[in-house]
């Protein structure tokens, strides 16, 4: 399970959405304070779900077909997150009295869909490897 490339992605897209939403804010308000992705209920949801797609995917290893489809509908809710942070970053555009710079946090979601995509290309090197063995046997 673990000597698998496609888990140590699957992992490092695990910690893009468990771990770094806590540590780098999503954008800095003009008081200085940061914005997190825990002020916003509708992220701490999408995020808790991507995390616990990540989590299941890692766990169904032996099964790489629905590791293969968990992969791509976390690919897909990681896009509409990032929808989400582009959509309010165009709203938020320029100087505006709450919000005065953006942050780091709002590109996760962009390292977590490259990190699934290079999980799924390998889980699907995988299935084509059993597939080509059993046509041999």
């Amino acid at each position: 399970m673990i000597q698998r490339i496609q888990t140590i992605y699957l992992f490092l897209a695990l910690i893009v959405t468990l771990v770094l939403p806590f540590i780098f804010p999503l954008w800095i308000m003009k008081d200085g304070s940061d914005y997190y992705f825990m002020q916003n209920q509708f992220y701490v949801i999408l995020l808790g779900l991507s995390t616990t797609l990540s989590l299941l995917s890692i766990v169904s290893y032996k099964k790489r077909q629905n590791q293969f489809v968990i992969g791509r509908l976390n690919i897909i809710l990681n896009l509409i997150l990032l929808g989400l942070f582009v959509y309010r970053s165009l709203n938020l555009s320029g100087e505006t009295q709450v919000v005065s710079e953006k942050g780091i946090g709002m590109f996760l979601p962009i390292l977590a869909i490259v990190l699934l995509v290079l999980a799924n290309k390998a889980i699907k090197k995988d299935e084509d490897l059993v597939k080509s063995v059993d046509r041999l046997r």
